[in-house]
């Protein structure tokens, strides 16, 4: 295929890999939810290589482009905590209008995005030149999770009690659209277009072991997957969390990873047709996942055992298993110059 064809973002994501680790250096951030602390794990050797303290039931991470700093929603004290990367030390609370639930950052790092998860619901906005809150964008009901869409045209929140999906024009800072389902929504991923416009919305729903597939320009839910069923003599994880709750794409596009907390297990999709690949078992009642840039490894929160499974995509093998923090949840893949 001619160069010239190649999506840009795609073009900058081959040269970002093939970048050695002393011009880049890939980190997976992993927070605690009932602890204090959040752990940062070196990909290269799967061991943990810094501890961030003080941040008492992080819940969303986010990472500046230019790898300066961390930023973590701080459920305790109700604020987004930015870390500075070198130090690891907590250098600013910024307080926010209500409990915060996961976060996400612009493509240009410019703007923070929290959702708040209390009535009546609101996106707020981190201004991260000034380091304030400049605007709490209204939205249908307590906010569970946000994303920035992969061509950061737009943030999509998503609410478990309303049960709906609400996409903002990043640039008005204002909703766009919005679509009611049938269920609370849980964790969401996205596939693209080849302008690298968003496709679809894969989107994890309260009370359902699998997800469904929202088309983005239609706007209409166009599919529903049902993950597999637990073989013989293998128990259910029943206690808390969503049945299935996290996510990702690779970064070629061809794969979805989805975990089972009900399962205790991940498993995957070839992409366009979401054909299964296989699963493989993890750690108890997997709550998040991230993936690395290159899409070979996925890095998988085990809430109940304390520990990140590290599995390989192609092979869907757990690797190896590592201990982290009280109740890990959400994980980032932090890209550092």
């Amino acid at each position: 295929m001619n160069s010239t064809h190649i999506r840009p973002r795609f073009r900058h994501l081959g040269l970002l890999l093939a970048l050695p680790l002393t011009a880049s250096t890939v980190r997976i951030i992993q927070t605690n939810s009932a602890g204090d602390n959040v752990h940062i794990i070196d990909p290269a050797t799967n061991k943990v290589v810094g501890v961030i303290n003080g941040i008492e039931v992080g819940h969303g991470a986010a990472v500046s482009p230019d790898g300066s700093r961390y930023y973590f929603s701080d459920e305790a004290e109700s604020t987004l905590d930015v870390v500075d990367r070198k130090t690891l030390k907590v250098t600013r609370r910024i307080p926010l209008s209500g409990h915060p639930n996961n976060i996400s950052i612009g493509k240009d790092g410019r703007r923070v995005y929290v959702g708040i998860a209390v009535a009546p619901g609101a996106v707020d906005v981190i201004d991260t030149i000034s380091l304030e809150k400049v605007k709490s964008i209204p939205v249908k009901g307590p906010v569970h999770n946000t994303y920035v869409t992969p061509d950061g045209r737009y943030v999509v929140s998503g609410s478990i009690p309303s049960k709906v999906v609400t996409v903002i024009d990043s640039q008005t800072e204002t909703p766009a659209w919005s679509l009611v389902m049938d269920l609370g929504i849980r964790p969401m991923a996205f596939a693209t277009n080849p302008d690298g416009t968003t496709k679809w919305i894969f989107v994890q729903l309260t009370g359902f072991n699998g997800f469904a597939v929202i088309d983005f320009a239609t706007r209409k839910e166009i599919n529903r997957i049902k993950l597999p069923v637990l073989p013989s003599g293998k128990a259910p994880f029943l206690y808390g969390g969503n049945e299935s709750h996290g996510m990702a794409v690779t970064s070629d596009e061809r794969t979805l990873v989805v975990n089972s907390r009900l399962n205790s297990a991940v498993y995957s999709y070839s992409l366009p047709d979401l054909k299964f690949l296989g699963g493989v078992d993890v750690g108890l009642a997997p709550d998040w996942v991230t993936l690395t840039p290159d899409g070979k490894m996925a890095y998988v929160a085990n809430a109940a055992s304390n520990s990140v499974s590290v599995v390989d995509i192609r092979s869907m093998k757990e690797i190896t298993r590592i201990p982290v923090g009280q109740v890990p949840k959400r994980n980032i893949t932090a890209i550092l110059p």
